[in-house]
């Protein structure tokens, strides 16, 4: 029985099969299926539903998230004296490894129908992976073909992978057989070059498995793999954003008078900025087509992914205020679907470094123009908080942590990508970074309100334009960061954090308690920070 009918597969299948990936299967083969037909197929196999519109509906569980403590690395002569092997890159053996592979490969092998997708990793073609994904699911192929960079069809019958992801999200891993820790696993093996992904239907997994393996490849290449947001401006200026989860990365990136590169990530070369994809991956929880048009937009339409997304049972409208499933609901789309995208994926050398932190202690200055040291000392602190209430006995905000802005997908050591950053600054003297609190004022979470989105809009355009770069400044006190005194749009008393407070003495508790947890937290890295790096950090 051929793969499929003469008119998809004599143009899209692959020449070379699925031999590389070590796979005979014996059911049907869906190749390189574009957006109508991978929806048709999720519908007839029940993966799901249309929400009104027609995007995509899935439902995820019991994963409604990543599973950090599932990813492991395969030790290997090849990479083991690279890996920073410890909680975010646990050991796995090669004998594990091998036969888990063979179990997938005898599980893929035995189903009926499998979709294979040939996509690109990198709008760089000098730094880019050609990748191969095969699941089972059609939502899911459809996810991954929104979230990367789709080749030409003319490219499809030739395309020859150097990496490639086998997806069983409803195979179970045995602990004992396998060498996982659960019955879920994301296992890379660098030297083979394959990504293993089973016992999770989080389509997440798919996408941060491939970032996880730019972080290893493009530091030996010279490239700067980076956790964040780009836009460029009209006149060819360009700026990166880095931020944790619920600090506004890809909200304050999808801005209307800058073209979007992309929401999440990216690689700093010698020639520049690039995207690594050719999607976004938007939450969506509480989204308003008056706060975010732009990715409201989105969600309204056909071939969009929603994620874990509860709809009104009568209308199929998406309950965006909903958490019954999960907070953390997503929107998968492809990046042309953003009216000021950039189709190439790519830009000059950044004139702007954003630091994006939502700050629940309410004590950080809401804009600070960093030093050279201070950009280090706060790359390798990616601080934010998460707010009280959202675990039960979280009753005060809680202070995060995560190395360079993505410490849970860093393979090397994070001075490592620290350095990386460090000379790029070095090199492009004339790139500001900032440090942008999007989180609290005139008080903690519970007490102040969160920095109005106008403002902080505001305060990244000023800064964007060249206007803060001689601009008078305030040391803060506490933090030693250089405040600007003055922005249009801004009130001038939002910019003194202590002011915004009723209680001062309240104000310098918190900040002391705060500027304390981020001298803790550095010791970690020991003495792989210089002196003069340390002394960027806060004086409290």
């Amino acid at each position: 029985m051929p793969s499929a009918s003469p008119a998809v597969s004599g143009s899209r299948e692959s020449e070379h099969g699925l031999s590389a990936q070590g796979l005979a299967p014996k059911g049907q083969l869906q190749w390189n299926l574009v957006a109508p037909e991978l929806v048709q197929a999720a519908i007839r196999k029940g993966e799901g539903e249309l929400a009104d519109m027609g995007p995509f509906v899935a439902v995820t569980t019991p994963h409604t998230g990543r599973s950090p403590k599932d990813k492991f690395v395969v030790v290997e002569p090849s990479s083991e004296k690279d890996v920073d092997w410890g909680n975010v890159n646990q050991k796995i053996t090669e004998a594990h490894f091998e036969v888990l592979l063979a179990d997938v490969r005898a599980y893929l092998n035995g189903l009926d129908e499998l979709f294979i997708q040939d996509l690109y990793c990198g709008a760089d073609p000098q730094y880019r992976l050609s990748c191969r994904y095969v699941t089972p699911n059609a939502w899911h192929a459809s996810f991954v073909r929104n979230m990367f960079i789709r080749p030409e069809v003319a490219a499809l019958a030739a395309f020859a992978p150097n990496f490639s992801i086998l997806h069983a999200p409803e195979f179970q891993a045995d602990t004992a057989k396998h060498g996982t820790r659960t019955t879920t696993g994301i296992v890379l093996n660098i030297a083979k070059r394959m990504i293993i992904i089973v016992g999770t239907r989080y389509a997440g997994e798919l996408k941060k498995s491939m970032f996880t393996v730019m972080n290893y490849l493009l530091p030996k290449q010279g490239v700067l793999s980076m956790h964040c947001s780009a836009n460029v401006g009209p006149t060819g200026d360009s700026a990166l954003f880095f931020g944790l989860s619920g600090t506004g990365k890809t909200t304050l990136s999808a801005d209307p008078e800058r073209g979007l590169i992309g929401d999440d990530e990216h690689g700093w070369s010698s020639d520049g900025i690039f995207n690594f994809e050719g999607g976004c991956y938007a939450k969506v929880i509480n989204l308003s087509k008056e706060s975010e048009p732009d990715i409201y937009a989105t969600t309204q339409m056909f071939g969009t992914v929603l994620e874990n997304c509860e709809l009104d049972p009568l209308t199929k409208k998406v309950k965006f205020e909903s958490q019954k499933i999960t907070e953390n609901t997503r929107a998968s789309y492809p990046l042309h679907y953003i009216r000021n995208h950039v189709a190439s994926g790519r830009a000059g050398h950044p004139q702007n470094v954003v630091f994006l932190t939502a700050d629940a202690f309410g004590v950080l200055p809401p804009i600070a123009h960093l030093t050279r040291d201070q950009a280090m000392y706060y790359f390798l602190s990616g601080y934010t908080a998460k707010v009280a209430g959202t675990e039960r006995g979280v009753t005060e905000p809680q202070a995060t942590f995560s190395a360079c802005f993505g410490a849970v997908f860093l393979v090397w050591h994070p001075t490592k990508y620290a350095e990386m950053l460090g000379q790029l600054l070095d090199t492009h003297k004339d790139a500001n970074v900032w440090l942008v609190n999007t989180g609290w004022s005139g008080g903690p979470y519970g007490v102040g309100a969160r920095m109005k989105i106008g403002y902080t809009r505001a305060m990244i355009r000023a800064a964007l334009s060249g206007a803060l770069a001689s601009a008078p400044t305030k040391v803060d006190p506490v933090f030693g960061l250089p405040v600007p005194q003055g922005i249009a749009g801004v009130p001038a008393e939002v910019l003194d954090a202590r002011g915004t407070w009723k209680d001062p003495a309240a104000y310098d508790a918190q900040a002391t308690k705060l500027a304390a947890m981020f001298r803790e937290n550095m010791k970690k890295f020991g003495a792989a920070v210089s002196d003069k790096i340390l002394a960027a950090g806060p004086k409290g």
